[in-house]
This record gives C-alpha cells, structure tokens and sequence, in this order.
C-alpha cells in the first residue's frame, strides 16, 4: 500500500485505503470535515469525527473547528481529514497541523473528482474505492 506523500504546511496526503487501515488499527482518527448537509445527504464513514471546516449555508468558517481540532489532538493521534473531494481537507489539515495537531489529508475525498458529466462518484473517492461508509 502506497505510504503517504508529503505537502507543504501539514503531514501529508493519505490515500483512502491507506487511511481505512490506520483508522481500523486504532493508529489516527478519521475527522469528516464536510457540512453537517453532505454528511446527511450524501453519506458519511462510521466513525468518523463530524467537524466541518465550513457550514452551509454561504459556507461560512465553522467558529467550532479549532476547538474542536485542539480536543481531538489531545488523544495523541493523527487526524486524516475528509472532505468531498480532497481540496478543503487540505485546508483543514494545515489549519490543524497551525494547531499543533499532525494532519493528513485524504486523497479523493469521500466522492472523487466530476466525471465528463459533471457527476461524482465515479472517479476515485472513499466511496468508489468501496471503503465503509451509511447513507441515511
């Protein structure tokens, strides 16, 4: 399984598989960083941490991030960071990493990258790989 790359201003980015396997070994925790809506609508990980980076609507900063990064740091563990498609996760991760926290980002996100459509799902992504995850 590919090791994690390193990036500029946080740990790393993760390949999902690789981050399924730390979050199952009980090595990191998996913080779901998208909106409370995409987690409801579109699906989310068992176990994940909810903590959005941006709230809709207007996709605001969540005022409740930091707190939230400090409290989840302080298990001593690296934090993979999960957004839709692996580009606010990057953002979120070096926001935590600022935080002192080590944090990686998951490639992909959880629906990958748009197809010729303009669809997700069918380009990469924790779903498309067939990792673990509900809809509700």
């Amino acid at each position: 399984m590919e090791a994690p790359r390193p990036a500029p201003g946080y740990a790393g980015d993760i390949a999902p598989a690789l981050a399924w396997q730390w979050v199952q070994s009980g090595q990191a925790l998996l913080v779901d960083v998208r909106t409370d809506a995409e987690r409801e609508w579109v699906g989310y990980v068992p176990g994940a941490v909810p903590l959005a980076w941006k709230q809709w609507p207007g996709m605001q900063p969540n005022p409740a991030f930091d707190d939230g990064v400090r409290a989840l740091a302080a298990e001593g563990k690296p934090l993979l960071m999960l957004c839709r498609s692996g580009a606010r996760s990057i953002a979120a991760a070096r926001r935590a990493t600022e935080l002192g926290a080590t944090a990686y980002n998951v490639l992909e996100g959880f629906e990958g990258d748009p197809d010729e459509h303009g669809q997700r799902g069918r380009r990469g992504g924790w779903r498309y790989r067939g990792l673990p995850w509900r809809q509700n």
